[in-house]
């Protein structure tokens, strides 16, 4: 009886590998762009030397954007389809959507945060008091 359930465990851990392996359970970015909403993403792999440098600073904006813009990061290595679907040739790339979901600017290569919020601000997100520290 014992060998039978390790044998049925074995199997099932098997199968979620694969399950994980093979994208059948990546983020939903189907509502991407968010409609009614100013939309950044950041278009790269958690791998890569530019998109690890920017990691913080995505962090830092969605923490201090919130409820003003979405900002979203997409690992294209981890979630394959979405590169091509946004036409990415480089990563990382960062896209903004206007409030109708149309493609206003795109960056290619690492973005600092006094980009980001210049690219914002432009777009008619106010501008955020924090810092996002606190």
């Amino acid at each position: 009886m014992m060998k039978l359930y390790i044998k049925k465990w074995n199997f099932l851990t098997v199968i979620l590998m694969l399950l994980f392996t093979t994208g059948a359970f990546a983020e939903d970015f189907s509502n991407l762009p968010v409609k009614g909403h100013v939309t950044m993403i950041d278009l790269g792999a958690k791998k890569c030397i530019p998109c690890k440098m920017m990691a913080p600073i995505m962090v830092k904006m969605e923490k201090i954007y919130e409820g003003k813009a979405k900002i979203v990061f997409i690992d294209v290595w981890e979630n394959r389809d979405q590169a091509p679907r946004f036409k990415i040739r480089a990563i990382p790339t960062q896209i903004f959507f206007n409030k109708k979901g149309k493609e206003v600017y795109r960056h290619v290569g690492f973005l600092d945060e006094k980009s980001i919020v210049e690219q914002l601000t432009k777009m008619g997100v106010e501008k955020p008091e924090s810092d996002g520290k606190g």
